[in-house]
């Protein structure tokens, strides 16, 4: 009996003087009652039914370049008093122009203060009412636990303060990241991949997403499979910053099966591998939708199947572009103004597919100075047909060789007509040094003969005991080399392969 009234007087003692707890937001729990000190134990505060302790400070000792909100603390509270809290705070979000409907399952602050912190702070770094409502759930996460510490890191990496809450509209989820398990690790990837340290932020800002792959999936094995068709691991790191998107590409569903298809087109693994260094964009290009109906494109418009390996290797462009539209409007043109029909049209782009894409008023130009000098219109067309690089040229670089032609070298224009690629020369470099030599020994030839060869095979011609047969410029022939007049091939290597006359090629990349 004596025990009961004990009991019962310190039920009443507990209602009279109630124990005050608190708890902290940031930390996720809740303080629990203070136990009655045995007999035996000293109490180690002065009022064992109050708990004290020191505020968090409004500065940030890890990152203090975010300032930290003032109200951190709310009530503990029973269920009943838990609704009324969430009644009111989604009244506060509703007030603001937020929609709570997707926050009903998140544990919300106790308070309208925590909560109200939260979306200034959050409004701060140029978040809106329609990024809250475009991903809600940011709003379950704590100021000093969560957003503090993944801004902060951010910032060190690279992402400018002023663009924070562009990257956070991006890519909302990262406020739910923990720094030390899932942002570090693949900071650390990307500078193992040979990104540049101040390259980082530029990456993350075009592709944050990065920030949510594990490490042992996506990026590994396409890393992995780059490599082994031949890309150079020390150019792994600029093809992410220029684009980061292939790392979360599958291998198995998108980049083998481009690969794959690129190869039974005609082109060489090695040459692929270039492309990809130089352009890392194209292992972007959709198979089904883009590069498919774009090689089918350049079929129905005559190009022969054989030459399409050439095509991708000189413009690899080719297979990303709205294609049929661009060869209808051009294929128009060169009817219309140059007098050319679609079977010359198709020679044209397989000689320089670059051509889809140059403006019609640039070709006009040169067209115009070789109709100028008094070169029939038909001739113009001939001689564009068979060296297209002409519509693509400098007019003042054209006026400068014509006028030697005419001058000093005092030829007919037939000879311009059969040898166009007389422009695409350097008046300085070639076309000069070499007509003097022949003119001191007094040696007559075409226009072919003295320029169409390399500084070793004009020299062995010079001094040769006779004049070699001519015959067409140089072409280029899929699994063949580049042959010159004389069926003799022109390489730096004797043992020179196919592959590597094909990534001679690509060159223009």
């Amino acid at each position: 009996m004596i025990f009961l009234l004990r009991r019962k007087h310190a039920f009443k003692s507990s209602l009279t003087n109630p124990i005050h707890f608190v708890s902290n937001e940031s930390k996720g729990y809740i303080i629990p009652p203070l136990m009655s000190p045995k007999p035996s134990q000293k109490p180690q505060i002065n009022n064992p039914r109050v708990l004290s302790f020191k505020p968090f400070s409004t500065q940030s000792s890890k990152f203090p370049e975010y300032e930290m909100p003032t109200v951190t603390w709310g009530v503990v509270q029973g269920r009943k008093e838990k609704l009324v809290s969430r009644v009111i705070i989604s009244d506060y979000l509703k007030s603001i122009g937020i929609i709570p409907d997707e926050l009903e399952n998140l544990e919300l602050p106790s308070t309208i203060e925590v909560m109200r912190e939260r979306v200034e702070f959050l409004q701060k770094i140029g978040l809106t009412i329609d990024d809250f409502n475009e991903y809600p759930l940011m709003l379950g996460c704590s100021v000093r636990k969560n957003i503090i510490p993944v801004l902060g890191y951010l910032e060190k990496v690279g992402i400018q303060r002023s663009r924070m809450g562009e990257f956070v509209k991006k890519y909302p989820q990262v406020l739910h990241a923990s720094v030390v398990v899932e942002l570090v690790p693949v900071i650390r990837f990307l500078r193992g991949l040979d990104v540049e340290r101040q390259d980082i932020g530029y990456v993350l800002m075009k592709y944050p997403e990065l920030l949510g792959f594990k490490l042992e999936g996506t990026m590994s094995t396409s890393v992995a499979y780059l490599v082994s068709i031949g890309v150079n691991p020390r150019d792994i790191g600029p093809m992410v910053t220029q684009y980061p998107y292939f790392l979360g590409m599958r291998v198995g569903t998108m980049i083998k099966p481009l690969v794959e298809y690129l190869i039974s087109l005609g082109l060489p693994k090695k040459v692929l591998a270039r492309m990809f260094e130089k352009r890392a964009y194209i292992i972007g290009y959709d198979l089904e939708e883009m590069v498919k109906p774009n090689v089918d494109c350049l079929i129905s418009f005559g190009v022969q199947k054989e030459k399409l390996a050439s095509i991708i290797a000189q413009y690899p462009q080719i297979l990303g572009l709205p294609l049929k539209a661009k060869l209808s409007t051009q294929q128009y043109f060169f009817n219309l103004k140059l007098k050319i029909d679609p079977e010359g049209f198709a020679r044209v782009i397989e000689r320089m597919p670059q051509v889809i894409s140059l403006g019609q008023n640039v070709m006009m130009k040169p067209i115009e100075f070789l109709l100028g000098r008094g070169i029939l219109a038909q001739d113009v067309a001939k001689m564009i047909v068979r060296c297209p690089q002409l519509v693509g040229l400098q007019v003042g670089l054209m006026k400068n060789s014509f006028y030697f032609f005419k001058s000093e070298m005092e030829r007919p224009l037939k000879e311009l007509v059969e040898f166009p690629e007389y422009f695409t020369y350097g008046l300085e470099s070639r076309i000069k040094p070499r007509f003097m030599r022949l003119k001191h020994k007094g040696i007559r030839c075409s226009l072919s003969w003295f320029l169409n060869c390399s500084d070793q095979r004009f020299e062995e011609r010079l001094y040769g005991d006779y004049v070699e047969m001519e015959s067409e410029g140089p072409m280029f022939v899929m699994g063949g080399k580049l042959e010159l007049p004389g069926n003799e091939v022109v390489c730096d290597e004797e043992d020179e392969s196919d592959d590597e006359i094909l990534y001679r090629r690509t060159v223009s990349l």
